[in-house]
């Protein structure tokens, strides 16, 4: 079996974690909505991940909505000592599947409830504030509102942490002066490379950066360079693209998601992927190719 704490940690919060987790996402249905197509598959990752060693998952109770929550609670409450699930909240979906705004003051309440009530949890480790301002990316405006809520919501015992998700460093800024903010989670992987300044700032004053999308997303990466990079290394593209993350810098916490067990014991093989300095430099350039292309 894979040891990911060849990985590391990073501090996320109060508590340390193992730089490789597992993200949710992909438990529920097709485009994130409704059930899966097979959830004793689905309950078995969640448990092939607890079982080698991942002691953080990234959820919402938008995600289905409410299946990926459910589908956790059932595999693995009572929940292992030490392990900690970050949850976002700010959209809803439509009945056609779309994501939709959620914003309000008391739309963010109900959402953080019905995480709680979803997952059997007293309290959340830490709450992701994802910016809807833009849906498909970071857009500038303010969100004092939002982050009030969260912050009155953490002072009644309900949220430990709080985070903040599909952000510019102005929307940043405004969170950190309103409350501490523990992580962030944009957008970010070997071919889109926006928050590489963003990476460092964070990195100095020791707050995490969770990349969605660190594979790609829907439309998984491809890339002849990357691709020869991972035959001559003999790995797959996925997990290069996951061993470059990890080297990029050390508060990058992942959360690769997967319904199935064997991409699962895939991915977190990355974990003991050495990356020579040449197989580095190639890499480094992928997006330099993709801008270019």
């Amino acid at each position: 079996m894979t040891d990911i704490s060849k990985a590391g940690t990073f501090k996320l919060g109060d508590r340390t974690v193992k730089r490789l987790g597992y993200g949710a996402m992909q438990l529920a249905g097709p485009g994130v909505f409704g059930p899966p197509k097979d959830r004793d598959a689905a309950l078995a990752v969640l448990r092939e991940a607890i079982a080698s060693g991942v002691d953080h998952i990234d959820t919402s109770d938008f995600y289905g909505p409410h299946v990926t929550n459910q589908i956790i609670r059932e595999a693995l409450h009572p929940y292992p000592a030490g392990l900690t699930i970050v949850t976002k909240v700010s959209a809803r979906r439509g009945a056609d599947a779309s994501w939709l705004p959620a914003m309000s003051p008391k739309e963010l309440t109900e959402a953080v409830h019905d995480n709680l009530r979803n997952l059997g949890l007293d309290v959340i480790e830490v709450v992701n504030l994802r910016s809807m301002h833009g849906i498909h990316g970071p857009a500038e405006g303010s969100l004092e509102p939002q982050l009030n809520t969260l912050a009155e919501l953490q002072r009644q015992g309900l949220i430990r942490h709080i985070g903040m998700s599909n952000v510019t460093s102005t929307q940043i800024a405004q969170g950190r002066s309103i409350t501490d903010i523990v992580c962030v989670q944009n957008q970010y992987n070997i071919a889109h490379r926006d928050d590489d300044a963003l990476i460092d700032v964070l990195a100095a004053d020791g707050i995490a950066y969770v990349p969605f999308f660190p594979l790609g997303g829907f439309t998984p990466l491809q890339s002849d360079t990357l691709a020869n990079v991972a035959r001559k290394l003999g790995a797959t593209p996925m997990q290069v693209a996951l061993a470059w993350l990890l080297r990029r810098a050390p508060n990058i916490l992942l959360i690769p998601g997967t319904s199935s067990v064997g991409h699962l014991r895939e991915n977190l093989a990355a974990a003991e992927l050495e990356l020579p300095a040449d197989a580095l430099a190639v890499l480094n350039g992928i997006a330099d190719e993709k801008a270019a292309a």
